[in-house]
């Protein structure tokens, strides 16, 4: 990508992103967890610990390039896209569960996400360019918390001004995901039969899984069925924006972008079928669950 595009547009256009998540977010938000202790426990071991693990085998069983391989890893260890909550909104999931998450994830994305693609980049490459350097440390803090600290900041001194922008600013933050997601596919224009080719069948499967762990992790722990869906969303729809803006401006390689654009466009379709699927099954219980409260 050209430099300008990668140094500039794209750390800002992250920035309104996670701007935008800021504006959604309470101190509440994350006080939450005592109210959810057991799904957001087991959203959050299944998003840091277990899906990396499921990525890394699905990458060395389908034998990818270790460029991709690397990609595919930062995409595994980017927390819950902002998508999440529509999605959640849309099939009868928890959207306060979601919003917790999301907020917890984007914290603790600052210290993992750099481990996991250092890790990544040591085994398939034998350099840790990001690891747990200072200076990149800094710069995954920059690009993530910060925004999101200040969107926070704009809700508590201006909450009818963070309202309005609600839907301005979701709206924008689509625009922006599209806009990257092509970026990265035009850059790579000439290899991307190839790497459709390549890592289409893994991100997909791994997104499958994704969803499917999401969901069930939590129901065999008796979480009760909106929570569980939202942790699925959670931990099915990353964030594919600040993967690829982590590859094309700290890693500086474009092509470890291609995993993030190529799950970014995939996701949104497994997402909504899974939200079909499970919809009936959730409104279900809740009707349940209010019938036996009105007896």
């Amino acid at each position: 990508m050209d430099s300008v595009l990668t140094q500039v547009f794209l750390p800002v256009a992250l920035g309104i992103v996670m701007l935008g998540l800021g504006l959604d977010l309470t101190v509440a938000d994350f006080k939450r967890v005592l109210v959810y202790p057991k799904a957001v426990l087991i959203a959050l071991v299944c998003q840091v610990i277990l899906l990396p693990v499921v990525c890394l085998g699905l990458v060395l069983a389908f034998d990818l390039p270790p460029v991709l391989a690397v990609g595919m890893m930062l995409l595994a260890a980017a927390p819950g896209g902002t998508t999440a909550n529509l999605f959640s909104h849309l099939f009868g999931g928890n959207v306060a569960l979601n919003i917790t998450l999301t907020a917890v994830n984007s914290v603790l994305a600052v210290f993992t996400l750099p481990l996991v693609v250092n890790l990544a980049l040591d085994g398939f490459i034998g350099d840790g360019a990001i690891g747990l350097q200072f200076d990149k440390v800094v710069q995954v803090f920059a690009i993530v918390l910060i925004p999101v600290a200040l969107g926070m900041l704009i809700r508590s001194r201006a909450e009818a001004f963070a309202g309005r922008m609600h839907r301005p600013v979701r709206l924008l933050s689509i625009v922006v995901l599209v806009a990257v997601i092509a970026g990265a596919l035009i850059s790579e224009r000439d290899n991307i039969a190839d790497y459709l080719a390549a890592v289409g069948i893994v991100a997909l499967t791994f997104n499958v899984i994704s969803l499917t762990v999401g969901y069930l992790a939590p129901r065999m722990a008796n979480v009760a069925k909106r929570e569980s869906l939202a942790a699925a969303f959670e931990i099915g729809i990353h964030n594919g924006t600040l993967a690829i803006v982590i590859a094309t401006t700290l890693l500086k390689n474009t092509e470890m972008a291609i995993p993030g654009a190529v799950y970014g466009v995939i996701m949104f379709f497994t997402a909504a079928g899974f939200g079909l699927l499970t919809r009936s099954r959730v409104v279900k219980a809740a009707q349940i669950a209010s019938d036996k409260t009105a007896a």
